[in-house]
């Protein structure tokens, strides 16, 4: 909590981005393992 005034307003737009961003590499993550799994499996 000791910089919590540092992120300023910026902390809002973070957060809210941050967990959207998160979701969208996870599910980037899970398509590109699903294909070379399924490109090792030929």
């Amino acid at each position: 909590m000791m910089n919590w005034n540092d992120m300023g307003p910026g902390m809002g737009f973070g957060m809210g981005f941050g967990w959207l961003f998160g979701l969208l590499i996870l599910v980037l993550l899970v398509l590109a393992i699903a294909a070379l799994i399924k490109y090792l499996r030929k």
